[in-house]
């Protein structure tokens, strides 16, 4: 009788504390979603890390050379040398027709204006 008590003890011993470890605020859910959040972590990190190294190369590049002040000079301020010409490109308006042109007018027409008749009030 004594080892069936110290059974069920146990076993109820077993059922709480999975309890505890599945299904509690603190338990493997918690550490499901701190594993995933270290996770993302990482990743904002390494894009971090990245974007890090890339401005480092460009700030070395400004402090040590001119063709990166006169690269950024043309891109970012439109400059051009005294010699150069500058040329702008512009697309099409999006959806592939172009503006129809408007006809001309007859030469008479353009000379000459067009009148009205008005009443004359009594």
């Amino acid at each position: 009788m004594i080892l069936r008590i110290v059974a069920v003890l146990l076993l109820a011993a077993l059922v709480v504390l999975q309890y505890r470890i599945w299904a509690s605020p603190g338990g493997m859910r918690e550490v499901w979603r701190l594993e995933k959040a270290i996770e993302a972590q990482m990743q904002e990190n390494e894009r971090l890390e990245e974007r890090n190294r890339t401005l480092a190369a460009e700030v070395r590049d400004l402090k040590e050379g001119r063709q990166a002040i006169e690269e950024r000079a043309r891109t970012d301020l439109g400059m051009v040398k005294g010699n150069e010409t500058f040329f702008q490109v512009v697309p099409p308006p999006r959806g592939g027709t172009e503006p129809k042109p408007k006809p001309a007018a007859e030469p008479a027409e353009q000379a000459e204006p067009r009148r009205t008749a008005k009443a004359e009030a009594p």
